[in-house]
């Protein structure tokens, strides 16, 4: 179930340095803090909208080794998962509109 978080974390991440990458015309920061690169991407963020991608964060992993990945993912249900996939497609529909 962690790869479902790990991806939810990487396709927000890909989305918002591509939105960096438009409208600053720049390279985009070589960070996976969500919140920084949104907000230096000048986006107009919720208080709720912040959070999650503070959440999303979190589900970053620097290893991709399959017997750390199985520690973490015993702790993940299968609830959690689809929460943050669905919470992920909202945010990267909204997204898509700021690039329009």
């Amino acid at each position: 179930m962690y790869y479902v978080l790990f991806c939810c974390q990487q396709s927000t991440e890909k989305m918002l340095k591509a939105i960096f990458a438009r409208k600053l015309e720049d390279v985009p920061p070589r960070t996976h803090h969500l919140v920084r690169i949104a907000e230096e991407s000048k986006l107009k963020l919720s208080e709720e909208q912040k959070d999650f991608l503070r959440e999303l964060s979190s589900y970053y992993i620097q290893s991709r080794y399959p017997d750390e990945i199985e520690n973490i993912d015993s702790n993940i249900s299968v609830d959690l998962a689809e929460k943050v996939l669905q919470r992920t497609e909202k945010l990267i529909q909204w997204l898509q509109l700021t690039l329009q």
